[in-house]
């Protein structure tokens, strides 16, 4: 009766060191084990070897080739519609220009057509052009946060040279005392070299049409002359201060002939007045 119990008790004992991790993972192994080198004597492995070579694809080293940008992706000539083959192709590969070329003043052409009547000036001429003290900042008069021009029909005075009726600072001639004596700050800053702070506080100041040098396209076709455009920015880089400079200078002659046509809207000979002429003395 003892030995019965004995046996149950020690088998009890035996049966939690069955489940031990430690003894399962050393059986698991010796299992492992013991397939392999039963499947080593059947020549399962060897055979296996042979499939997987015999079954993957060869892989070919192939040299990398380079091609230089210059050289043709083909030989065959390229596709294009039967329309345009004999057209020539079409370069959309932009050529960047050097800084220096663009500011050069010997790549800046100036193109204005021949009038009816020929266009020359005189030292008369060139003694009624304006100066300033201060440089006037463009596209700031007159216009919004955005720097649109403020266009408004109630409030705004018209200008002789734009012709816009917009918001901002307007000359008034002591001469003629007229809308057409009226100019904004950028007109005549640009195209005739002013200020129109400095003009306006200067009581005796005289306007370019008073003064026969107007370079309007209205008055420029009363004399015969052809409209100049928009040029500012080209007698700049050429070193001229505005555009009447430009005009009066590059087309002066030393005689009087042939510049009745040149003097005035009204064909008649201007001569230099003398209160504008006075009035040089405030940007000294």
């Amino acid at each position: 009766m003892m030995k019965a119990v004995s046996k149950r008790r020690a088998t009890k004992e035996e049966v939690p060191n069955e489940g031990a991790p430690g003894d399962y993972e050393k059986q698991r192994a010796e299992r492992i084990k013991e397939n392999k080198e039963r499947l080593h004597k059947l020549g399962i492995f060897e055979l296996t070897k042979k499939i997987k070579t015999a079954n993957a694809p060869s892989k070919k080293l192939t040299p990398r080739i380079t091609h230089s940008p210059a050289a043709a992706l083909s030989t065959d000539p390229p596709r294009r519609s039967f329309r345009l083959k004999d057209k020539p192709t079409v370069s959309y590969k932009e050529q960047r220009i050097p800084k220096a070329d663009k500011i050069s003043s010997e790549n800046v052409e100036i193109d204005i057509p021949e009038g009816e009547n020929p266009e020359v000036y005189t030292e008369e001429h060139e003694k009624l052009l304006g100066d300033y003290k201060n440089a006037w900042i463009l596209y700031v008069d007159g216009y919004d946060e955005d720097g649109q021009r403020i266009y408004d029909p109630d409030n705004g005075k018209s200008c002789h040279q734009c012709r816009q009726k917009t918001l901002g600072q307007r000359t008034e001639c002591s001469n003629c005392k007229i809308v057409h004596g009226q100019f904004c700050g950028d007109c005549l800053y640009t195209r005739y070299g002013e200020n129109v702070i400095e003009a306006n506080e200067n009581t005796d100041w005289i306007c370019p049409v008073c003064r026969g040098i107007c370079n309007c396209s209205r008055c420029r076709r009363e004399k015969g002359h052809a409209p100049t455009g928009a040029i500012f920015k080209k007698v700049k880089r050429l070193g001229y201060k505005s555009v009447a400079h430009y005009l009066i200078k590059t087309r002066m002659r030393s005689d009087q002939e042939d510049v009745s046509s040149a003097d005035s809207p009204s064909g008649k000979s201007v001569e230099p007045s003398t209160e504008f002429t006075n009035t040089l003395n405030f940007t000294s």
